[in-house]
C-alpha cells in the first residue's frame, strides 16, 4: 500500500466532487478507504444491471439518508444517466457524492455533465509520484512508470501488456469510441514514440497511415480517457516570436515505454533523457493538481528553436536535462527567455550532484528540486 497525497477526506468535507484518473491509478482503493460511505461499484455487473434497468433506484435507496451522508459512485461514466439523480439528491437531501471515472467522454455528452452545473468539484488521481514511493529509485521508475500494480510487479512488462490490452478493450472498444481498433492501435504506438514532441497531426497521420482529421479525434479520445495531455505553448514573448503548436505527452512512463517498444532505459542514453523530462513534467502536473494550485503549465519554443521545457504560469521556468554536468550550452533557452523578463525564477533540473548558480539560473539536482516542490517551496 502507498500513502497517496490526494486528500479525499479533506475534499469531501467541503463539497461533492468528481475523481478522475486513468484505469489502474488507484481510485477505487482510495475511495474505499473513506469510512461510512454508501458505495456503488458500476463495474460490478449486478449493480450496473440493476441501476441500468431502473435508474430511479438510486434515489429510492438513498431516500432516508441524512444530510451529509457520503455516497460513492465508482466509474460513473458507465451510467451517466445517474447524474440526473445525483443532481437532485445534492439539491434536495444535501447528500455528498464522490463520482469516480476513468473517462470524461460520455459525461461530456450528458446535459447535466457540466460538473453538475458547478455543484460538483473536480479532482484528479495520477500514477504514483516521487513523494509517494519510499526509497525512490529513478531508473526503476523511468522504466516501469507509476501505475501501482505495474510498479510493484516482478513481471512489470507483462502487466503493462495487460494494461494496454484492458485499455483498448474496455475503454475504447466497449465504449464504441473508435470504429477500427487496429487503426487506433497503430496510432497509439506512434503517439507514444512522439510523446514529448510538438503535436503534428499530419506527421502522426503519415506515420500511422490514417487521416489527419482522424488523428485529431484520436488525440481527443486520449485526453478524454485521461491517457494523454497537452502542454500548450507559452506565447507571451515579444522579442522572440513563439511557435503556437502544443506538445503532447502520455500520462505514464511505463505505458509510454511499452507502446514505443523501449526497453531497459539506462542513464546517459537519449531515451532516458526523454523519459526524465516527462517524469519531471508529470511530477509538477501532479503537484499542481493535488495541492489545488490554480497554475497553468506551458513550454516555450521560439521560431529560432530556443526552447524551455516547462513554464509554470509566471512563477518558474524549468529546463530539464538528465546530464550530470549542466554546461553553458544547456542554458541557452533559459537565457533567451530570461531577457523577456516575464518569469520570476529560472532553473535547471538535472542529475548534477550539487545545487549551483550560473548567470542568475539555479541548477538543482532532481531529488533536491522534487523535495522543494512537494514541500511547497515553489508555489
Amino acid at each position: 500500500m502507498f500513502t497517496r497525497i490526494l486528500n479525499l477526506e479533506n475534499l469531501i468535507e467541503k463539497n461533492s466532487f468528481f475523481l478522475f484518473g486513468p484505469r489502474g491509478t488507484g481510485k477505487s482503493t482510495l475511495v474505499q478507504g473513506i469510512e461510512n460511505t454508501v458505495y456503488y461499484d458500476l463495474l460490478e455487473p449486478g449493480t450496473f444491471s440493476r441501476l441500468l434497468a431502473r435508474p430511479a433506484l438510486l434515489e429510492e435507496e438513498l431516500a432516508l439518508s441524512e444530510p451529509g451522508r457520503i455516497v460513492v459512485l465508482d466509474e460513473i461514466q458507465k451510467l451517466p444517466v445517474l447524474l440526473d439523480s445525483v443532481h437532485r439528491l445534492i439539491e434536495r437531501q444535501r447528500l455528498k457524492f464522490i463520482l469516480t471515472g476513468s473517462s470524461a467522454r460520455k459525461l461530456k455528452r450528458q446535459s447535466e455533465s457540466n460538473l453538475l452545473g458547478g455543484r460538483v468539484w473536480e479532482a484528479n488521481l495520477f500514477p504514483l509520484t516521487y513523494r509517494e514511493i519510499p526509497n525512490f529509485d529513478l531508473t526503476q521508475y523511468v522504466n516501469r512508470g507509476g501505475i501501482p500494480k505495474v510498479f510493484l510487479s516482478e513481471y512489470f512488462l507483462e502487466d503493462l501488456k495487460a494494461y494496454v490490452g484492458i485499455y483498448l478493450k474496455e475503454e475504447i472498444l466497449a465504449e464504441a469510441l473508435v470504429r477500427k481498433l487496429d487503426q487506433f492501435s497503430r496510432f497509439l504506438e506512434v503517439a507514444a514514440l512522439q510523446s514529448g514532441e510538438e503535436l503534428s497531426l499530419e506527421g502522426i497521420a503519415s506515420d500511422a497511415q490514417v487521416k489527419a482529421k482522424t488523428v485529431g479525434n484520436y488525440v481527443e479520445i486520449l485526453e478524454d480517457t485521461l491517457i494523454g495531455f497537452r502542454l500548450h505553448s507559452f506565447w507571451k514573448t515579444k522579442k522572440r516570436k513563439a511557435i503556437s503548436r502544443s506538445k503532447f505527452y502520455l500520462f505514464d512512463l511505463g505505458v509510454t515505454n511499452y507502446l514505443a517498444r523501449r526497453r531497459d532505459l539506462l542513464p546517459g542514453s537519449e531515451l532516458f533523457g526523454k523519459a526524465f523530462e516527462q517524469f519531471i513534467i508529470c511530477e509538477v502536473r501532479a503537484y499542481v493538481s493535488y495541492l489545488r494550485r490554480d497554475l497553468e503549465l506551458f513550454y516555450w519554443r521560439s521560431v529560432h528553436s530556443q526552447e524551455v521545457d516547462l513554464i509554470v504560469q509566471d512563477v518558474l521556468a524549468i529546463e530539464i536535462k538528465s546530464t550530470s554536468l549542466v554546461q553553458e550550452k544547456h542554458l541557452k533557452g533559459l537565457k533567451a527567455l530570461k531577457e523577456e523578463e516575464l518569469i520570476q525564477n529560472y532553473i535547471v533540473v538535472s542529475q548534477d550532484p550539487k545545487v549551483r548558480k550560473v548567470d542568475g539560473i539555479t541548477i538543482y539536482p532532481w531529488r533536491d528540486f522534487l523535495d522543494r516542490l512537494w514541500s511547497g517551496q515553489w508555489f
